[in-house]
């Protein structure tokens, strides 16, 4: 189950890559298999989606752990 889903996040986004998007982990750019790597072995953190948009098109999407306070 969990290499299902591993496989399913990184396809999404290796394609969101060949668009042209940068992927950004913790502030610093990535790419689609370090970032699946990251949020697959630190399963027990929570990392929220950021897409940052210029004059409406899509240009980079940011992944931040969710701090619990």
């Amino acid at each position: 189950m969990d290499n299902e889903r591993k496989m399913q996040l990184f396809v999404e986004l290796q394609e969101i890559e060949q668009r042209g998007i940068t992927l950004w982990m913790e502030g610093i750019q990535s790419d689609s298999n370090r970032i699946t790597d990251a949020i697959f072995v630190n399963e027990e953190e929570a990392y929220m989606r950021d897409y940052i948009y210029e004059e409406g098109v899509l240009k980079e999407l940011h992944f931040d752990k969710v701090k619990n306070n």
